[in-house]
């Protein structure tokens, strides 16, 4: 008689803000992604589980859960290097309200990268020539330096200081607003400077680094909370602020 095929147990969060993990057996294949195992769940054993996903090569972030404890994209997490004695737990991020299952609630993330002035404020107009932007200045380093973020809220999910001070704005949104504070083309720097400078800005950050270590993209939105930190200051000394 042959053995039986590997398993997977996997406990998934089931239901919204109060709810609890469910267990399931996934079959165990290689090359088996944590996004291919909340797959299998909802179209071979249970279809009411709610998740949200869209590219699955990592360009979009919108797979992004917390997976035995770390919040990380589901479709480039491979199995074999999360499974803990052939177990997972997955539940949605952190840090956010729970729509169902697995899928968070992203709009308070959004609501902080708005208060953050993260649009681009443009200082010319259609009509005026094409800026011309040096690629090796230290403007434009800075500001390359935090710009591919993809607002996947991982880092939002990673951080205590959200979890402690529901006011604060959290690193994508800070990281954000260093980018647009070194884009010499933008005209919005005035009001995006006090209000990072505000209660719950860059200054309530306590530099845990938790973003760093977690973003996908490997962008480092502790430095530019510290960038933001030396500029707000030097505003405020100059009467800016």
């Amino acid at each position: 008689m042959s053995d039986s095929p590997p398993e997977l147990t996997v406990s998934l969060w089931r239901g919204v803000q109060e709810g609890r993990y469910e267990t399931y057996k996934v079959p165990l294949r290689e090359n088996q992604t944590v996004l291919d195992v909340v797959t299998f769940v909802q179209r071979h054993l249970d279809p009411t589980l709610s998740y949200r996903f869209a590219c699955r090569v990592g360009m979009c972030g919108s797979c992004a859960m917390t997976v035995n404890g770390r919040p990380r994209w589901t479709c480039r997490t491979h199995v074999t290097t999360v499974a803990d004695g052939g177990r997972l737990e997955i539940g949605p991020l952190a840090n956010l309200p729970v729509i169902k299952d697995l899928a968070a609630d992203l709009r308070p993330f959004f609501d902080k990268w708005q208060q953050a002035k993260g649009v681009f404020a443009s200082s010319q107009t259609r009509e005026d020539d094409v800026a011309r932007v040096r690629p090796d200045s230290a403007a434009r380093i800075a500001a390359d330096a935090a710009i591919e973020c993809i607002n996947c809220a991982i880092c939002y999910a990673a951080c205590d200081t959200v979890r402690w001070n529901s006011d604060y704005l959290g690193p994508a949104a800070l990281n954000r607003a260093w980018a647009l504070v070194n884009d010499e083309r933008d005209a919005g720097n005035p009001e995006r400077l006090r209000s990072v400078a505000a209660s719950g800005g860059c200054h309530a950050c306590h530099s845990h680094q938790s973003c760093q270590e977690l973003c996908p993209q490997r962008l480092n939105p502790t430095a530019s909370i510290a960038g933001l930190k030396r500029r707000t200051m030097w505003a405020y000394v100059k009467g800016e602020l």
